[in-house]
């Protein structure tokens, strides 16, 4: 992938690196004889390759296994039949970084998805009833109060199980989230950003906490 605000391309690089399901499983199978049932896989994208992620989930419904799995996906390339191993392999829960409801802010963010793709995808883990948590990062390069708007309306119209809200984008070394944030003034050139800092969207930072503390006070499920 290649999000503007994502270090992990010049952290772990370019390349999808993989562990055949046949080395995986038997690990696993190992664990869990001693007692383990839930597992995290913490792939930055479980389902990419999407058959890479049904040969795995294949692999583990012939071996029988019975475990809790966790992952995180990618609201694209994700089809019913993924789901359905997904679910009989032990999958009670993912994570979808969706980050925006504005197809425009997603432009921004250089993601390869759309909105109706997302709500497709969140769809078909609410029927295989899997737990879906969201997450919203706002305030990044383009947003406006419109498009703030457009994301907590769109948030709500997929009935999540949970959803974390972030204001302000982290800013990484090395992203183009970083060379904004330097050109704007946000932060110096060279600054190696081990103290964290956070890109906010000068027109939004008087207007944006208020708005997002509001939305969270009625909703219980969004932190």
């Amino acid at each position: 992938m290649d999000c503007s605000f994502c270090a992990t391309k010049w952290i772990e690089g370019r390349s999808i690196r993989r562990r055949s399901p046949e080395a995986i499983v038997p690990w696993v199978e190992e664990i869990a004889a001693h007692g383990f049932r839930d597992f995290v896989f913490v792939d930055s994208t479980f389902n990419i390759p999407s058959s890479y992620a049904k040969g795995l989930c294949r692999t583990i419904i012939r071996r029988g296994l019975d475990i809790n799995l966790w992952c995180i996906v990618y609201p694209k390339w994700v089809d019913r039949e993924l789901v359905e191993l997904m679910a009989r392999a032990g999958c009670r829960e993912v994570s979808l970084g969706f980050e925006s409801g504005s197809d425009r802010v997603l432009s921004r963010f250089h993601k390869r998805f759309k909105l109706e793709e997302v709500r497709t995808v969140t769809e078909m883990f609410r029927e295989a009833r899997i737990v879906r948590r969201g997450f919203l990062l706002i305030g990044g390069p383009g947003e406006t109060l419109e498009t703030v708007d457009e994301s907590l309306a769109f948030a709500d119209l997929l009935d999540l199980d949970s959803l974390k809200v972030t204001t302000g984008v982290r800013i990484y070394p090395e992203t183009e989230l970083a060379a904004i944030a330097v050109a704007e003034g946000i932060i110096m050139p060279g600054d190696d950003l081990l103290l964290p800092k956070f890109y906010l969207a000068p027109q939004l930072q008087e207007w944006l906490p208020e708005r997002v503390a509001a939305y969270k006070a009625s909703r219980p499920w969004v932190t």
